[in-house]
């Protein structure tokens, strides 16, 4: 639970603790499903509200990561507690855990009330907040020293998608293909030249297909991947241009959410109800727990969440992060035709881009319209 003090800070900083749904007529986007919410369902006059229903068990069956007390010191350090610094780490773990979901269970799948299935045990146990664990806390900070992350000390999203692309290479390198802790390629979409000339990041395929080798060590021309992209959408908020795309984006089948929230306090946004996202929050404070396959009977409730708490888009922090899970090759291409169509239709204002190859960056390749110049399209945009 939040102590009265966490809550307080919380409330300050992200504003009122909006909870359940803003709207009863509105569709309901969650990670790519779309829950349509009638009126009458709304009020319980007819078919008792499955899809509300529906709609709460899908919400409470994604991960909920937050801040955990009585873990191992990090080293060199006194730190047995991330309470007031670590959101984003959690946030960013919370992203992770649901690609790795999708990943082995699917995107349908819920939570029931009888024993864990083993999969997502082991989805679980990676998250554990130990060194021994892959994907601790403890481990990505010692990986993301080089971006500013450290005990203590909090850190934005550009720096957590760095951090984990490091951990993600190191874990790669140290086992073998087949038995990797996380199955998937890790891309990160940044500007032309990693941002040095500024404008909308490029998902370049080319480089896309390049990680997907590494990943696979040759292996493969293709593996799953989990594309992270971060963006700067404005100065003090979010730009009201660039609302519309973020919220299609939750249409897309492969969102796996977005790295959001306010200076200091992050959240994971699932989902979106006209321009309200649904978020889940780390900032409650809880034991630390272990989780692994051998404990089927563990308590894991500690990792959900049964309230649904919404944040008008328009008051989100500029500095945020999209992440997308592709399973395979035809589900990448789906990708790429979807975001190339958000780009065609954002007005000059795309989140990012689509390239083949590096030799079409340079070209007018924003890839679909010769209407607007190059310095429309970068208006009110600057990269992390």
């Amino acid at each position: 639970m939040a102590t009265g003090a966490i809550r307080r800070f919380q409330e300050r900083v992200l504003g009122p603790n909006r909870t359940g749904l803003p709207s009863t007529t509105s569709d309901v986007w969650l990670l790519g499903v779309c829950y349509k919410i009638s009126e009458d369902e709304a009020s319980g006059e007819t078919n008792t509200g499955c899809v509300l229903a529906a709609f709460q068990q899908d919400f409470s069956s994604k991960i909920l990561m937050t801040y955990r007390r009585g873990f191992e010191p990090f080293r060199d350090t006194t730190y047995t507690s991330d309470v007031n610094w670590g959101c984003m780490i959690r946030s960013s773990q919370m992203l992770f855990a649901q690609a790795l979901l999708f990943h082995r269970l699917g995107r349908s799948w819920t939570k029931k009330s009888e024993l864990p299935e083993q999969e997502y045990l082991e989805t679980l146990e990676p998250f554990g907040d130990s060194e021994s664990s892959a994907f601790s806390i403890h481990n990505l900070i010692i990986a993301g020293s080089s971006y500013g992350l450290a005990a203590g000390s909090w850190v934005g999203p550009y720096a957590i998608c760095r951090a984990w692309e490091s951990l993600a290479c190191k874990k790669r390198k140290q086992t073998d293909s087949k038995n990797q802790t996380l199955p998937m390629a890790v891309h990160i979409v940044s500007g032309s030249e990693d941002g040095e000339r500024g404008g909308a990041p490029i998902l370049c395929i080319e480089d896309a297909t390049k990680s997907c080798l590494e990943f696979s060590k040759g292996q493969s021309e293709w593996t799953p991947i989990l594309l992270l992209v971060p963006l700067v959408l404005g100065l003090d908020s979010v730009n009201p241009r660039y609302i519309p795309s973020l919220i299609a984006t939750f249409t897309f089948p492969q969102s796996v959410g977005i790295l959001g929230g306010k200076p200091g306090a992050s959240t994971y946004i699932v989902g979106v109800q006209e321009d309200k996202g649904f978020y889940l929050d780390p900032h409650e404070v809880q034991q630390v727990v272990t989780v692994n396959k051998e404990t089927p009977d563990v308590d894991t409730s500690s990792y959900h969440c049964n309230v649904i708490r919404y944040v008008p888009l328009e008051s989100l922090d500029p500095s945020l992060a999209l992440g997308f899970y592709c399973r395979d090759k035809d589900d990448f291409d789906d990708f790429c035709l979807r975001a190339s169509k958000l780009a065609e239709d954002s007005n000059g204002a795309p989140l990012f881009t689509i390239t083949q190859t590096h030799s079409a960056i340079n070209q007018n390749n924003y890839g679909f319209s010769d209407d607007d110049s190059e310095d429309e399209r970068e208006d009110d945009w600057q990269m992390l």
